[in-house]
């Protein structure tokens, strides 16, 4: 592949698996050097490990996003070990919790305090930590390409989500505030919504992965939100993904800024 990043430094959360894995290894093969972020060590450092053995350049930064001191410690070793981050993908936004145990989607009234503030923590504080970091690189730079990672439901709403979609709406007006902030400094700021994605991350459910999509009917009712899961025969993929922030992080969208690209089959169409 060509190497359209080369000399680029990206840091990407949430990397460690699923839709954050696909990005980082994808930018990696583009020529991007990699800061594979995860709260869980053994994660980024398989990542990293991945990419230096396919000739890439990686190295892995455990950490906790929903926390400022260790996002600014991160930031401090990605620009000494690969260079001033140019490309920030805000990935994260599942609370682990959510990912390991499989129960009931509560209404809003049901969820405790501590869920509500654990969601804005990740979704909000974790991407507006990352952001405000990756600014001190980006603007004596004068290029940048921050794209967060949001969800359909901050567009469109969903019952039973309630904590998390107003979370990825939130994203979106951050979104919108430092595109129009830093559109004098060449940084381009965009989002991208997704839907169901099928990915290992994901243990439970029509979206694990091996599901009889032929066969499972929870699957087929699910399909039926997505127009082109049907003609493809399948729900979205983390590769999906991966294309759709190579082409916001290059100079392809050099003109874009402030916009959502839904990348989520026709689910919602504003």
């Amino acid at each position: 592949m060509t190497a359209i990043f080369a000399g680029r430094t990206a840091l990407i959360t949430g990397a460690g698996q699923g839709v954050g894995r696909s990005i980082a290894l994808h930018l990696a093969s583009l020529g991007c050097a990699v800061a594979v972020n995860d709260l869980f060590a053994e994660r980024a450092y398989a990542v990293a490990a991945e990419i230096n053995e396919s000739d890439g350049k990686a190295i892995a930064l455990a950490a906790d996003i929903c926390r400022h001191e260790d996002v600014a410690t991160m930031f401090v070793r990605a620009e000494g070990e690969l260079g001033p981050v140019g490309i920030l993908v805000n990935n994260a936004g599942v609370l682990p919790e959510l990912r390991d145990v499989q129960k009931p989607r509560a209404l809003f009234w049901e969820t405790t305090v501590e869920e509500q503030f654990a969601q804005v923590n990740l979704n909000v504080h974790g991407a507006m930590f990352c952001a405000r970091e990756a600014l001190r690189q980006m603007v004596p730079q004068r290029w940048g390409k921050i794209v967060n990672i949001i969800s359909e439901a901050g567009r469109a709403g969903e019952a039973r989500l309630a904590l998390y979609s107003a979370a990825k709406s939130a994203m979106l007006g951050f979104t919108k505030s430092l595109a129009l902030e830093h559109g004098r400094d060449a940084i381009n700021v965009n989002a991208i919504a997704l839907g169901a994605v099928s990915h290992e991350g994901i243990r439970f459910g029509p979206l694990a992965q091996g599901v009889d999509t032929a066969n499972d009917p929870t699957w087929q009712t699910m399909a039926k939100k997505y127009p082109i899961a049907r003609g493809l025969g399948r729900i979205g993929r983390p590769e999906d993904v991966a294309a759709a922030v190579a082409y916001l992080a290059s100079d392809n969208a050099a003109f874009v800024t402030g916009q959502v690209l839904g990348v989520s089959g026709g689910y919602y169409m504003p």
